[in-house]
């Protein structure tokens, strides 16, 4: 099981659990397969049967580069080139339930990528058709798609903005990749009573939406926070709303306020095991995030991204107040709870260790963790996550921040309380 480090060195769009070790033999594969399936996909919400068994027969090793196929199994986003990723098995798996696909469908999927969504929905529908507009990767996943044995999949290199006039209409249309809004020539192409399914928003700030075309138009409804990459092309050249590196903040640090559409806090994404609570012993506000687990190892968190730029940023100051109740270490002694940040280039390759606010086991009422973190010169973007990290019990979060920090690595804000002391070897 990877350890923290490692968790957030291969993050790039979620965060989840890591069910298996690394593959030897098709043996190994053909178990972590099914049980990356059980535990990651049909135990943490997927009832779709047709849909768990696509994923039971997808060779998700067969999609990503050759030096990521020992952690094909693992429920996250792996680095497949050219600042792509390939999307976690959970998220793969829900998209394409909530597109309730029919044998009947003629698909349509813009951001092929590996090839590893397309391939899932080959079973379950009669024929897709998929654009991807980096050409190298296109024409990887068609080499890709054809040798594996897939003949209802039809591959594109170009812009999926413009989407595949000549092909429409489509009875389901999938979005692997985040436009601001969703680009008028798909809506054109989706057949009337079709489904579409996008991740909307700025950067690192989206919702999924589910999209239903009635009466020539579109009725959306919010499915939940998330973060894909960005739509590239004619997408991007139309966005409003551009990051801002410089100014690096967490959104929804004190957890006051929910989003009307998804009922979860805003700004954060990927919950898992957790709930905003009202509390009056709360540090800021009236609420804060709890998080429960009584597994070892299993992810609790919540995670959030953010744009920074080394170049005009050299630290960041990091606080948070935490709270735990009768908390133990999962299957390693450094899944404790706290919060973790983890940086990353133009090409979404992390850089360098992540670094963390560690908490005590056992325990505690609310306890102030505070450093002064030094920002790599070649960052872009960096990934929060707060939560058990593997640990079990309870912690709750209250009051997470990020500000620009001091370039001397002593100064810190003002308000100050020691971090808890650190447990004995007894307490692990």
């Amino acid at each position: 099981m990877p350890t923290r480090v490692q968790q957030l060195h291969y993050l790039v769009l979620i965060l989840g659990a890591w069910p298996c070790a690394a593959l030897s033999s098709a043996d190994d594969e053909s178990v972590a397969l099914h049980r990356m399936v059980d535990q990651e996909v049909a135990e943490v919400g997927i009832k779709n049967e047709r849909v768990i068994a696509a994923m039971r027969s997808t060779r998700r090793a067969q999609f990503v580069p050759s030096d990521e196929r020992a952690k094909a199994y693992f429920d996250m986003a792996l680095p497949i080139g050219h600042g792509q990723s390939i999307s976690p098995p959970f998220v793969v798996a829900y998209m394409t339930e909530q597109l309730d696909p029919d044998p009947a469908d003629r698909v349509l999927e813009i951001g092929t990528g590996s090839g590893y969504q397309a391939a899932v929905l080959s079973p379950l529908v009669k024929d897709v058709y998929t654009i991807e507009i980096e050409e190298s990767l296109g024409k990887r996943a068609a080499s890709t798609l054809a040798r594996l044995g897939y003949k209802n999949i039809h591959t594109r290199v170009g812009d999926g903005y413009q989407g595949w006039p000549e092909a429409a209409p489509f009875d389901k249309i999938i979005v692997t990749c985040s436009p601001e809004k969703v680009p008028q020539p798909l809506v054109d192409q989706l057949r009337e009573g079709g489904r579409l399914i996008v991740p909307i928003g700025e950067r690192f700030q989206q919702t999924l939406y589910l999209f239903k075309k009635e009466n020539g138009k579109l009725v959306s409804h919010a499915l939940e926070h998330t973060m894909f990459v960005p739509m590239t092309g004619a997408a991007e050249r139309q966005r409003v709303v551009q990051p801002d590196g410089s100014h690096p903040a967490l959104h929804g640090g004190s957890f006051e306020q929910l989003s009307a559409d998804t009922d979860t806090p805003a700004g954060w994404y990927y919950l898992r095991h957790a709930k905003v609570q009202t509390d009056p012993t709360a540090p800021d506000g009236k609420h804060v995030i709890t998080f429960t687990n009584d597994v070892p190892g299993r992810s609790a968190r919540a995670l959030q991204a953010i744009a920074i730029d080394g170049r005009a940023v050299a630290r960041l100051n990091a606080s948070l107040w935490i709270r735990a109740h009768e908390v133990k270490a999962g299957t390693t002694p450094d899944q404790t709870p706290g919060f973790l940040i983890s940086f990353f280039g133009e090409d979404r390759k992390p850089l360098g260790n992540p670094q963390s606010l560690e908490a005590a086991v056992g325990s505690f009422d609310w306890q102030q963790l505070e450093a002064n973190i030094p920002v790599p010169v070649d960052a872009r973007m960096a990934i929060v996550w707060i939560g058990l990290m593997g640990a079990t019990g309870e912690a709750s979060f209250d009051d997470v921040t990020l500000a620009i920090g001091s370039s001397n690595p002593s100064v810190l804000p003002a308000r100050r309380i020691s971090k808890p002391s650190a447990p004995q070897p007894s307490d692990r």
